[in-house]
């Protein structure tokens, strides 16, 4: 659990929940999902304090659960933006040390980096002046966000204070932001691995095996699809949210545009996101489709080359046929250059059509 008071010139971190509302700035609350499983009652009670109201059963149950897929949903007094991230992780929480980290192997195929992408909600309850969030157990983001605050203000610049959040939306929005950007830092790993099993499909002379990590990886793409494409709805309904809302005290005119301006921001890094995964899933089934026609073409090149050998010994089995019948009148079996005048017919007309499937290129591997 951390505690954050935040004003435009401060950041105050606390170790236990407010007991009223500040007089500036606003509140951020974060949990690790078995934390705040454990705290739900403490918690709804703060709420009641700070902000006049508590969070619905439904909402707190889709907080809590694991499997939720990102969506957007609000009522008269908060807005809840569920975000499944797609960060390096393992947020299996150890159910009898709440915020605890519970190490175990996963057994899941495909290459390593997919092995280290989390796929675990986050949610988002969004009030006037105070932001909740329940995270998974090893969210880095979490901790990095809240280490860049701290650090903004005790050491940082004027620049660095002015960027600062500055109401609850702005602090969702960049802590998803940032969320987004982690799985774009291992899209390079991620291309690389499938650049090397595109390499390994398409060589001649290696064969591939890891057709069970192929598939998994495959599998694995197509469910980081559908969690972008789940992530897109759900801001892009945040966006439509916003479209219907006037400003107010608590968020100024510029700084609803700007509100405005870094949700779209946010919409069209998820779009490159699910542009690369799309382009990533397309590559390992461009991948699989070129391995198979290069082995459909090989396998074709060694038939031709059998039907030409074949057709090559087709006449020269005929002509040691014919000679080997055995007929008591047979002239040429009595002379004695009818076996060099057989051999040199024989071997002219293995080389003459050896020549002849040469020049139509049936023979030999370009075509």
């Amino acid at each position: 659990m951390r505690i954050f008071h935040i004003t435009p010139q401060t950041v105050v971190e606390s170790a236990e929940l407010p007991q009223h509302m500040p007089e500036q700035g606003f509140v951020w609350m974060s949990f690790a999902r078995r934390e705040f499983e454990v705290l739900q009652h403490d918690v709804q009670q703060a709420l009641e304090r700070l902000c006049g109201t508590q969070l619905v059963d439904l909402h707190v149950a889709d907080v809590l659960n694991n499997q939720l897929p990102s969506h957007y949903d609000y009522t008269s007094d908060y807005n809840l933006m569920v975000f499944r991230r797609l960060a390096a992780g393992q947020s299996e929480s150890d159910l009898s040390r709440p915020g605890e980290i519970l190490h175990r192997s996963r057994d899941k195929g495909g290459p390593p980096v997919l092995h280290r992408i989390d796929t675990s909600p986050v949610a988002f309850v969004v009030f006037d002046r105070l932001v909740l969030t329940v995270h998974p157990t090893d969210c880095a983001v979490r901790d990095s966000f809240a280490a860049r605050l701290l650090s903004s203000v005790n050491g940082g610049t004027h620049a660095t204070i002015q960027r600062m959040p500055v109401s609850p939306p702005d602090l969702m929005l960049r802590v998803i932001s940032q969320m987004v950007d982690g799985y774009l830092n291992l899209r390079r790993e991620l291309t690389r691995q499938l650049d090397h099993w595109q390499t390994e499909l398409i060589n001649p002379h290696a064969r591939f095996k890891n057709w069970s990590a192929l598939l998994d990886a495959r599998l694995s793409l197509h469910h980081l699809d559908e969690i972008c494409e789940d992530q897109r709805a759900a801001i892009q309904d945040w966006i439509d949210a916003l479209d219907t809302v006037t400003p107010s005290h608590h968020a100024p005119p510029r700084a609803f545009e700007l509100l405005k301006v870094r949700s779209r921001d946010v919409l069209e890094h998820i779009e490159r996101v699910v542009h690369h995964v799309r382009r990533l899933e397309q590559s390992a089934e461009t991948a699989v489709q070129m391995h198979f026609n290069a082995q459909s073409n090989r396998t074709n090149d060694i038939m031709r080359t059998l039907t030409v050998l074949t057709a090559i010994f087709l006449p020269l089995n005929l002509i040691t046929g014919f000679f080997g019948m055995n007929f008591e009148n047979f002239p040429a079996l009595h002379d004695e250059n009818a076996l060099w005048w057989t051999l040199f017919f024989m071997c002219a007309l293995g080389i003459g059509l050896m020549v002849f499937f040469w020049r139509k290129r049936y023979l030999g591997g370009n075509n």
